[in-house]
């Protein structure tokens, strides 16, 4: 008997997963535990690991999404039973073993109105649409029967619902001839599919700027002080039990100015402003693909030992490709540290990360000349960028936040104590 090969359910978050890549072709023997494919959902890579032994039938092809449970293949124990699985009808294949719960396409019961609304001209089937597709709907006010599924069975995803956001509002567009086949004095080196990681980094990244009213104060901060205390805590890499990194340092400094400046660590959701107890710190970490933000939890209950720590496990693990949902989620605050890139004295705008209400950006510490109690002398300096929603946050808070912060970086002997 043939055995199924699912969408696992990747932590506790609810997402569908587009299949990136399959790892054996159709056929092919698979032995158990072995990775057959790879699968994406939101910012997370992760292997589907094969149930049993068999050979493999491909029932999903690469770039097809779906949701967790969803069958994307079958195993075949013997050469008879694949070739009777690959002449088999596709829709007459399991489905999922978790089918999400819609009503059937009869009329609706008299007792209670269906909590799915009806689309016009889709008859008196309910609308089929995820869970997180509909909280995302809900919050920005989409009217979902209006909203074409491009999912299994024409089933409403998150992408769908983001596309709906993004357009929301906008002036009709006409169409534009399509472009010439060739471009004249210019030759395309590579195509690259606006799919995946880089397709979920760019809707999320216009959601965010459709959404919030975003502003940005910029300045810089003497670090002279800060360079003497990390070259002290290099010295004690061997005591502490890890290499404490100027990241390490800036999460454990916004973790605690956050508790006194609350109204930065919040977000809007339902038309309310959420002030989170959690300070939840979300570090960027780039990749080939794009940026992923994995989070470190509760980062104003941690030590500077035991957020260095954690910064370190959840970078790896980000370039290895091995991130949980759980371990990009549930952040309050961001912040993105550019000065290992190098670049010099730079500024550039961040964009928050959504539905959070603030980002630090820094940048390289570079020496400059500067004014010190009258005299030019040689300091080394840091540029910070802090993009705020001013729907939740007024400029007035912002400068009193980084004040705080500013204080707390060229002094933080203070900080640390």
């Amino acid at each position: 008997m043939a055995t199924e090969i699912k969408i696992p359910r990747i932590g506790m978050a609810v997402a569908d997963a587009t299949i990136i890549e399959w790892q054996l072709k159709e056929g092919e023997r698979v032995e158990e535990r072995q990775v057959v494919a790879v699968i994406e959902t939101e910012k997370v890579r992760s292997d589907v690991e094969s149930p049993g032994t068999g050979f493999l039938h491909i029932l999903l092809k690469e770039g097809e999404t779906a949701p967790a449970g969803k069958v994307i293949g079958m195993l075949a124990e013997t050469k008879e039973e694949l070739e009777a699985l690959q002449k088999k009808p596709l829709e007459e294949m399991p489905a999922k073993a978790a089918e999400v719960a819609e009503a059937p396409k009869t009329e609706a019961p008299k007792a209670a109105p269906p909590k799915e609304a009806v689309a016009a001209g889709r008859g008196e089937e309910r609308i089929r649409i995820s869970p997180v597709a509909r909280k995302l709907a809900e919050e920005n006010v989409i009217d979902i029967t209006k909203v074409m599924g491009t999912g299994p069975g024409g089933r409403i995803t998150r992408e769908d619902i983001e596309k709906a956001i993004a357009t929301k509002g906008a002036a009709p567009v006409v169409e534009a001839a399509a472009p010439a086949e060739v471009s004249v004095g210019k030759k395309v080196k590579t195509t690259l599919p606006l799919t995946g990681m880089r397709g979920t980094i760019a809707e999320h990244m216009h959601r965010s700027l459709s959404v919030a009213a975003q502003l940005t104060t910029m300045g810089e901060i003497d670090m002279t002080e800060m360079v003497n205390l990390r070259k002290n805590l290099l010295d004690r890499e061997n005591v502490l039990g890890t290499r404490i990194t100027y990241t390490d340092i800036f999460v454990f400094a916004i973790a605690r100015i956050l508790r006194d400046h609350p109204i930065i660590n919040s977000s809007i959701i339902d038309n309310t402003i959420k002030v989170w107890e959690d300070i939840n710190i979300g570090v960027a970490v780039a990749l080939e693909e794009g940026l992923t933000v994995p989070v470190v939890k509760n980062a104003d209950q941690k030590s500077l030992v035991e957020i260095s720590k954690t910064v370190k496990a959840l970078t790896e693990k980000a370039r290895e490709g091995k991130l949980t949902s759980d371990e990009i989620s549930g952040g309050t605050f961001t912040l993105t540290n550019l000065g290992a890139l190098g670049g010099g004295w730079t500024f550039e705008t961040a964009i928050i990360n959504q539905p959070e209400s603030a980002i630090l950006r820094v940048g390289g510490i570079t020496e400059r000349a500067v004014v010190r109690d009258g005299q030019i002398v040689i300091r080394p300096i840091m540029t910070y960028s802090l993009t705020y929603d001013h729907r939740v946050i007024q400029g007035a808070v912002a400068a009193k936040f980084m004040t705080s912060l500013i204080s707390a970086l060229e002094n933080p002997t203070l900080l640390l104590a």
